[in-house]
């Protein structure tokens, strides 16, 4: 049994397709993408491909006669009399067809197609398994987005040129892999076409092919390795160095090449491996070297990751970098325990703060604002000064019966999610021994939880029991 025929074969050639159901209309898909004319026979046609400019639609049950003049036949029907009838046609004839479902009666197979032009790739189980087929190209489907159809374009444009200045092949084929698995390659599918030629004629013009290095802040999301980005998992594998954090899983890093330089930058809560300004200092030597450097953050570089003050760093040297942007652990926490972050009935603003402030000054929070009603408060990095942060808010007028959680180690497989009050929450936490990271959560929309997630509402309130007779004892 043969695959169909190349897609450049089958281009301004006639194709038969019987039957124009969903099976049939996709068949047809497939060939119209292809160049093909499409001549679809059945007694209902889809309005689309009856529209289309290069389908002659013929409303009628199948007949012999449809076969004249085809290159290949598609039957696609619900009923095997009628596509067993168009498979021995088409076969007496010596016309390739396909039967939709129906291996025994195929004398090629129709792959599923996944179209970047100019790169396409196919999908077959040799007609056992059709669902499967369409599975597999959907997971790679969302590996390779869209615009690596730009990027096929762009290598076709410049591949006279490369071909011309770099007449060595084993080189030229190097040359190729350093641009399209590396800076050119994201410029491009960032959609900085300008910059990504700028980079490879900086590559032709430099007798080593050496390019200036480029520091991608990538966000690592919560913690789960499924909430990563695609554009961040990419960026991740292809990474020369990654300077990474505590809050960084190891699925995460399980991404990273065997090769590639891993710098553990720490950022653990009160105890740094590596201090910021080393950290700056760092990205800017490893850029400078001619790297691709991930500088990989728990989150998003830009909500309490010190993003801003690397990213200013950087741009201070003339570096070129890029921010990838991650889920946020409060994004995170609130998708996994059933707290969500806004609610009409609840909240109609949402504020994001950090529990303590840099360089050890101690907690100096707007604490009128924090205590406002109607909104949801997120504290990161507050476990440690729990207690003062509830006593101030209190103190500033936020009712002591206000709903609050922790959430523990959100995202991942041991997190924890502890309810009760504003004025319960410190003695939770001390029952429950809380440690970061760890967030808080405050505010009416942590009642719903109980709502979304009522199999958790025993255990905590026997929790919040617990801690209250712990305490009166």
């Amino acid at each position: 049994m043969d695959y169909l025929p190349a897609f450049h074969k089958v281009a301004g050639k006639l194709c038969l397709v019987v039957g124009g159901g969903e099976v049939g209309s996709r068949k047809a898909g497939v060939l119209l993408e292809a160049g093909a004319l499409v001549r679809v026979v059945a007694p209902e046609i889809d309005a689309e491909l009856l529209a289309h400019k290069n389908v002659t639609a013929i409303i009628s049950r199948f007949a012999p006669e449809h076969l004249e003049g085809v290159m290949l036949a598609v039957a696609a029907t619900d009923d095997r009399e009628v596509n067993q009838q168009v498979s021995e046609l088409a076969q007496a004839q010596n016309l390739p067809v396909n039967v939709v479902d129906d291996p025994e009666l195929c004398s090629f197979i129709m792959p599923s197609f996944l179209d970047r032009s100019p790169l396409m790739i196919a999908f077959s189980s040799g007609g056992g398994s059709p669902v499967l087929t369409r599975m597999m190209r959907s997971k790679l489907e969302s590996v390779l987005p869209q615009n690596y159809a730009r990027l096929g374009d762009f290598a076709v444009r410049f591949r006279e040129l490369v071909k011309q200045r770099v007449t060595n092949p084993p080189k030229r084929r190097i040359f190729w892999e350093n641009a399209l698995d590396g800076l050119v390659s994201e410029k491009v599918l960032a959609g900085d076409e300008v910059g990504a030629e700028a980079l490879l004629k900086q590559m032709l013009d430099d007798e080593d092919n050496v390019l200036q290095g480029e520091v991608y802040l990538v966000g690592a999301g919560p913690g789960d390795p499924d909430l990563l980005t695609v554009k961040a998992a990419r960026l991740i594998s292809r990474a020369d160095a990654i300077v990474y954090d505590h809050l960084v899983g190891k699925g995460i890093m399980d991404l990273a090449r065997s090769d590639a330089r891993l710098i553990y930058a720490g950022k653990e809560s009160s105890k740094h491996t590596m201090p910021q300004d080393s950290i700056n200092h760092l990205l800017v030597d490893l850029a400078k070297e001619g790297l691709a450097v991930v500088r990989l953050k728990g989150g998003d570089p830009f909500i309490f990751g010190r993003g801003g003050e690397e990213a200013q760093a950087l741009a201070a040297e003339g570096i070129p970098f890029t921010v990838i942007p991650g889920l946020t652990a409060a994004q995170g926490a609130a998708a996994s325990v059933g707290i969500p972050l806004t609610h009409r009935d609840h909240a109609a603003s949402l504020v994001l703060a950090t529990g303590h402030l840099r360089d050890g000054q101690g907690l100096d929070m707007d604490w009128a604002m924090l205590a406002r009603p109607r909104q949801t408060v997120v504290l990161y990095m507050g476990v440690n000064n729990l207690p003062e942060i509830c006593r101030q808010l209190v103190a500033h007028g936020l009712p002591g019966d206000t709903p609050a959680a922790l959430v523990e180690k959100a995202t991942l497989p041991d997190e924890r999610c502890i309810t009760g009050t504003v004025a319960e929450l410190p003695s939770l936490a001390l029952r429950h021994q809380v440690r970061p990271p760890a967030l808080i959560m405050i505010g009416s929309v942590v009642s719903v939880r109980a709502q979304l997630m009522p199999a958790t509402a025993p255990a905590e309130a026997e929790a919040a029991a617990d801690t209250a007779l712990h305490a009166a004892a």
